[in-house]
């Protein structure tokens, strides 16, 4: 009886279960599938799921993985098993939709689930299943619920034992970002505590030098953050305290160690794990530097949970190559459309995990989307629904950018001899808009003796691309982008423009006004033409077509999941790599050589005016 807790409080609190309410987002969520608020009791006294170990991460560990074995005495092919965190996942009161309907027997989605068949070929025969999936530390405890009736119609039928982390509440999955001046590293993580139990700081300082202390900020947000379902209904899973420590005056390409510390009221300290980083080169400084560009990777569960519709299937793949690159890697910018959350907030925790072996060690500097920003009604350029309710909250708050408004996420970031300037789409851009100014100013005020490499960065695509979507519109871009922005791109000489959106690798030739100024090649070498314009949106999310017609501009498009490797090697050489995420192997690639008298020599529409006089 013990492993029918849940079911025996409901049963006492709920006759029915509130009617199904309207979904949107074309799935893309894999738990949007799930009708949560259709669920009913069907407990099923001979039915049991047992779960093991109870205990997680003896070693510090803040990924494990658990064993779950499970029976039905009346199995069917719909049958699935549901992951969810805190443990008691019914334990608090659901709001009816209205005073006539008795309250949903759920209040909230599973974290991930899996059909109770999978790699269980004889389920369907004897009710007996076995499926070993990973938990991450989430700061609550975990129970495994067996459902029949898919995932239209669930039906409660057994719940599991409780597992839990030796300490959910400990700082976990440290993200490095840019700070504003090129000589600071902030690093963000996610704990349990709140100020009231513990006080956050960072333990650093050179390798084998002096330690110090830096204290940090915390962050979080409530369910009246939300601006609409799921995220505050169903999706809604408390954010955890997000911790931000600024770490100062740092030495040039010096390499830094570092640890997240808590130190408890009664003075006891909590530590992460040791990890290490290299500081930023100065600006303008002649050394190696390189950086990796993707958008729309999203996060996928490495125990094949959660899939629906072979939506993210490249992601796991970009994430494992980029790994296995880390020593040749300086910088990740992730172009918006982060994990694909939509609304559903334990997402967020899992895609943090996922690229904490990235992000630990690298600044990871993301922009903002669709997927984090959309929603109607609340300032966003796009009225759709694509955020699921999270309105840009969850987005600005896990992670840190440079900007002088998180919210608004525009910002400019320098590395060495780059600078990019990251634009948002979800926030109008064209001329006389404050976000126009920002991106006048970031591409103007850089010293290209200094800073050569001069990069544009958005999630929608404001340039080229021979989308089958955009074909359907027929812009090849998204609307008013590149008549907005493109005499801003030739006037100051922007080298390269990366979008994503467009789940796919597409470069063109040096385009400017729709034509190109020189053909596409593998190496250009010479004064500036025009902007070569890239989608690299391919890095996790199910893929996109391109049309079927002859683009004039397009030079290079591959429909298959990858990312982009910059590789300024000095002052006059840049390489480029398109890398496929299944292999790690470069697809397309070419160099810029030249030097700073060719930035400084005219193309079409750039030349500074000029005076006769002597």
């Amino acid at each position: 009886m013990r492993l029918l807790w849940v079911a025996v409080t409901w049963l006492a609190v709920c006759a029915g279960a509130a009617a199904h309410r309207g979904r949107g987002g074309g799935g893309e969520q894999p738990l949007s599938r799930i009708a949560v608020e259709r669920a009913v009791l069907a407990v099923d006294g001979s039915a049991h799921v047992k779960a093991s170990p109870l205990v997680l991460g003896l070693q510090g560990e803040t990924s494990e993985w658990v064993d779950v074995e499970f029976f039905h005495p009346n199995p069917s092919n719909d049958d699935w098993i549901g992951v969810f965190s805190p443990a008691d996942f019914s334990a608090a009161i659901c709001d009816p939709v209205n005073e006539r309907q008795y309250p949903p027997v759920l209040c909230t989605a599973p974290i991930k689930y899996q059909f109770a068949k999978f790699k269980n070929d004889g389920y369907n025969k004897t009710g007996k299943g076995y499926l070993k999936l990973q938990l991450i530390n989430q700061r609550e405890d975990f129970s495994f619920a067996l459902f029949s009736g898919g995932l239209l119609t669930p039906k409660l039928v057994a719940v599991s034992n409780k597992v839990a982390f030796v300490n959910p509440k400990a700082p976990v999955y440290p993200r490095l970002a840019q700070g504003k001046s090129w000589n600071e590293m902030t690093v963000t993580w996610t704990s349990g505590y709140d100020l009231t139990e513990a006080v956050p700081f960072v333990e650093w300082g050179e390798k084998g030098g002096r330690r110090l202390l830096s204290p940090a900020g915390t962050l979080t947000f409530d369910r009246n953050s939300m601006c609409g379902a799921p995220a505050r209904t169903v999706g809604w899973r408390h954010p955890g305290y997000i911790h931000t420590s600024y770490l100062k005056d740092l030495w040039p390409d010096s390499q830094y160690t570092y640890r997240l510390g808590h130190r408890l009221t009664n003075g006891t300290r909590i530590w992460s794990k040791s990890y290490s980083f290299k500081a930023s080169p100065y600006p303008g400084q002649d050394s190696l530097q390189r950086v990796v560009i993707f958008g729309d990777m999203g996060k996928a569960e490495a125990d094949g949970s959660n899939e629906f519709n072979n939506f993210q299937p490249g992601s796991l793949n970009t994430t494992y190559q980029i790994i296995r690159d880390m020593d040749n890697i300086d910088m990740v910018v992730h172009i918006g459309d982060i994990c694909y959350a939509n609304g559903y907030l334990s997402q967020w925790d899992q895609f943090t995990a996922q690229i904490e072996p990235i992000a630990s060690k690298v600044p990871y500097m993301i922009g903002s989307g669709n997927h984090e920003r959309d929603w109607p009604g609340t300032g966003s350029f796009y009225g759709n629904l694509d955020s699921g309710g999270e309105c840009g909250v969850p987005a600005q708050t896990m992670f840190y950018t440079p900007a002088e408004n998180r919210a608004k996420f525009w910002y400019a970031t320098d590395y060495g001899m780059f600078r990019f300037c990251i634009a948002h789409t979800e926030e109008d851009w064209r001329p006389g808009t404050e976000q126009y100014k920002f991106i006048e100013q970031c591409l103007s005020s850089v010293n290209r003796q200094k800073q050569p490499w001069l990069i544009f960065l958005a999630h929608r695509v404001l340039g080229y691309s021979s989308c089958a979507y955009y074909e359907m519109e027929g812009t090849f871009e998204e609307p008013m982008g590149r008549e907005a922005l493109q005499e801003l791109w030739q006037k100051y000489k922007v080298d390269l423009a990366f979008y994503g959106h467009v789940h796919s690798y597409e470069r063109t030739c040096p385009v400017y006004q729709s034509q190109c100024i020189v053909n596409a090649s593998n190496h250009y070498s010479g004064p500036f033409q025009a902007t070569t314009h890239v989608v690299v949106g391919g890095a996790g999310a199910s893929l996109s077509e391109f049309t079927t017609s002859k683009i004039q501009w397009s030079h290079f498009t591959d429909f298959d999941f990858g990312f982009v490797k910059l590789t300024a090697f000095n002052h006059s050489s840049l390489l480029f790599e398109y890398k496929k995420s299944r292999d790690g192997n470069v697809y397309d690639h070419f160099k810029i050589s030249r030097d700073y008298r060719d930035i400084l020599a005219c193309a079409v529409d750039d030349c500074p005016r000029t005076t006769l006089a002597s």
